[in-house]
């Protein structure tokens, strides 16, 4: 058995990916495989983590319309964001430390992964692996970076131009995180630091003294520590110095958006695109879930930028239902932590074929032959007025 904190292994070897059959398993072999403060790392929300069942199961009381009598002979998933085609409308959101879940490759083997699998990739700017060795570990994927506005700009504004220069076809500005919800799992874990030999090491050549900052467990859960770093007296001209400063020909995505209002004046800033996100349930405890907040942002939005979304997605009906609210495409966080953890490049693969598999099977029973026909027709809340019963199969 693991270790309660763990040292980083292979446990994953042990795992035959092939018997899993969706998120939920990998989620379940996740937990028995890894250890325990690292797995409620990985896994957890904060406080009484209402948002982050919020965002589960908020998808359960939107339900699809199908529509019957429609070809779907030439069935495909295929779709487009920024003129990057992807083979489905899914994405690795950014999600940092990867190398807890595979130590050998981390980030590196889970784009190497999305590289084979026509996905984007998104890596974080909490990375185990530097932005360059990313870069050559997936050189034919579609890569994006993930910032947040440091105290140290100059330290912002370089690992923003290191993407540029790597070949990374789009930024995401993450906006939500001035301060980071409270873990008390961590807290109550001792999760206050990386256990070595981990590192933030985007940070090495120009500010490695961070280190001292994020792993010096002055606080009492790792995230406090991580805080202390971020710039906290941001407004919307942040955006416009970014864009202007470090990547002017590159996409502009701002994550974090829940309301109409930030959307509006996230593109009246600048921004490219806009990303409906609550950090996975891991920031403002008891806001709504990243589905129930998309509407009122795409109705904002009004088809002048792309709208992307997170949180919550397990399955391929929830992409679709997102699509027909009016997303852009999806991204994945926790899912792809626990099928790394399980099974490396191999469980990261068997979750996107899994997971493609049913947004195919759904767009199908949907009536839909191509990811442009999904339209807001195949959504719809309960006649009753939402959905009461409990679809929980397992405890996870």
């Amino acid at each position: 058995m693991p270790s309660h904190f763990g040292t980083s292994s292979s446990a994953h070897t042990t795992v035959n990916v092939d018997r899993l059959l969706n998120v939920d398993d990998f989620q379940v072999a996740a937990k028995r495989i890894l250890p325990v403060a690292r797995y409620e790392y990985l896994a957890s929300g904060t406080d009484d983590e209402q948002t982050l069942h919020e965002n589960r199961w908020a998808f359960k009381r939107w339900f699809l319309r199908p529509r019957m009598m429609r070809p779907i002979g030439r069935i495909t998933t295929r779709t487009s964001l920024f003129g990057e085609t992807m083979s489905m409308p899914v994405f690795v959101s950014p999600a940092g430390v990867h190398g807890l879940c595979e130590p050998v490759g981390g980030e590196c083997t889970t784009a190497s992964t999305c590289d084979d699998a026509n996905v984007l990739f998104c890596l974080s700017q909490h990375s185990t692996r530097t932005i360059e060795q990313v870069a050559r570990a997936a050189p034919n994927a579609t890569k994006w970076y993930q910032a947040y506005i440091l105290k140290n700009r100059a330290v912002t504004l370089h690992l923003v131009q290191r993407a540029v220069r790597a070949g990374y076809k789009g930024i995401f500005l993450t906006v939500d995180s001035l301060r980071f919800g409270y873990r008390e799992a961590d807290d109550r874990n001792g999760f206050n630091a990386l256990p070595p030999p981990h590192r933030l090491v985007n940070y090495d050549d120009t500010a490695a003294e961070l280190e001292e900052t994020y792993n010096g467990k002055t606080k009492g859960a790792w995230d406090q520590n991580i805080e202390q770093m971020f710039e906290q007296d941001v407004t919307w001209d942040d955006v416009r110095w970014l864009k202007m400063k470090a990547c002017p020909n590159l996409p502009l995505v701002v994550k974090g958006i829940m309301t109409a209002e930030d959307a509006e004046l996230a593109i009246e800033a600048g921004a490219d695109g806009i990303m409906v996100s609550n950090h996975g349930g891991r920031q403002l405890d008891g806001c709504i879930s990243s589905i129930d907040a998309l509407p009122e942002v795409v109705t904002a939005v009004a088809g002048r930028v792309p709208v992307l979304l997170d949180g919550g997605v397990r399955r391929g009906t929830d992409v679709v239902k997102a699509l027909a609210l009016g997303a852009t495409a999806v991204g994945l966080g926790k899912p792809i932590f626990f099928a790394l953890s399980v099974g490396g490049k191999k469980g990261v693969a068997r979750l996107l074929a899994l997971l493609q598999k049913e947004i195919e099977a759904a767009m199908a029973l949907c009536g839909c032959e191509t990811v442009d026909h999904i339209h807001a027709s195949l959504v719809s809340r309960h006649p009753a007025g939402s959905a009461t019963t409990c679809y929980l199969r397992s405890s996870l």
